[in-house]
């Protein structure tokens, strides 16, 4: 873990709160007409994927962060050496799956979220940014997005002591959006989580915390790819 960065991270979750002050926003179950033409044009967009990392909630001092990197420095070496596998090519495999539902799908490498507008009418249920400029610029009538917080391992902490062994965890969410009113048609909160089966600290290589770790990006991509099958 890395405190200079992670101090960066929450000034970047702080000023993207800022410009989307909304509540937390529930699940949503995918919508009868997802699929339904004539407004069945998608774009596929996955946000850029966060450094696999450590991170310790509740070491908030910056002594407790100190102490909580340091106890766990040989964990964080090795986790961060822990490869993607098949996230990457996530949104291939959810525009297959889209196509095969009768989709016509639109690939979207580069957005920038942070630019679009507020959705003035925010509210739950609805995107609180602002993505029916995307409808003309791209041909689209909605947009899925696949946006990771967090990829590694988390351990919490109560100041400067542990309060659990290590996890692996994938957090973010999944979503469509339907851009005539930015309203979610699809939304799936993500915090996927595994401990090690079995003992866990055993440095260098960790196999408990790495087996927990691969089997996340799994479970992972199964609570995304999976409702969009059925």
């Amino acid at each position: 873990m890395n405190l200079r960065l992670s101090s960066a991270a929450l000034v970047a979750c702080f000023a993207i709160l800022a410009g989307c002050m909304t509540p937390p926003q529930t699940p949503v179950a995918l919508a009868p007409q997802a699929f339904v033409a004539p407004t069945n044009n998608y774009g596929v967009y996955m946000a850029a994927l966060p450094v696999v990392d450590t991170q310790f909630p509740g070491a908030n001092c910056l002594l407790c962060m100190a102490a909580a990197s340091l106890m766990n420095s040989s964990l964080t070496t090795h986790v961060k050496t822990l490869p993607y596998e098949e996230l990457p090519q996530l949104p291939a495999q959810v525009a297959t799956v889209l196509k095969q539902r009768g989709a016509n799908v639109t690939m979207i490498e580069k957005l920038d979220f942070a630019a679009l507008p507020d959705n003035g009418k925010a509210a739950p249920g609805f995107s609180c940014k602002d993505l029916s400029g995307l409808k003309a610029s791209h041909k689209i009538d909605k947009l899925l997005v696949i946006s990771l917080t967090m990829v590694g391992v988390e351990r919490p902490f109560a100041s400067y002591i542990p309060t659990s062994d290590p996890k692996a965890k994938i957090a973010g969410a999944a979503y469509i959006v339907n851009l005539a009113d930015n309203s979610y048609e699809w939304y799936v909160p993500l915090d996927v989580q595994k401990a090690a089966d079995g003992k866990w600290d055993e440095p260098p290589t960790f196999p408990g915390v790495s087996n927990a770790y691969f089997q996340v990006l799994e479970m992972t991509k199964d609570q995304i790819v999976k409702p969009l099958s059925n």
